[in-house]
């Protein structure tokens, strides 16, 4: 599979044929690197960390939670 390198502003820009991006899971968004080997150019799509609860909730005291407020009267569909 072969691409065309176009000028894309000050930089250049590459277009990732659909089945290479859906082979190593990249979607419109996905950060990715590059790095140089030898004479090749390296894109690695980089993996979204996964927090557990823990990690999440790290640092979390009860000083720190906001109490209840009320936010007025339903104005379209809420179910209260």
């Amino acid at each position: 599979m072969t691409a065309v390198v176009a000028k894309w502003g000050n930089s250049l820009g590459i277009r990732i044929p659909r089945a290479v991006a859906e082979q190593v899971h990249i979607i419109q968004g996905t950060n990715i690197t590059f790095s140089v080997s030898g004479n090749s150019i390296v894109i690695t799509p980089q993996k979204r960390k996964k927090y557990t609860l823990d990690e999440l909730l790290e640092g979390m005291t009860p000083e720190k939670f906001h109490p209840e407020f009320e936010t007025g009267n339903a104005v379209g569909n809420e179910d209260w």
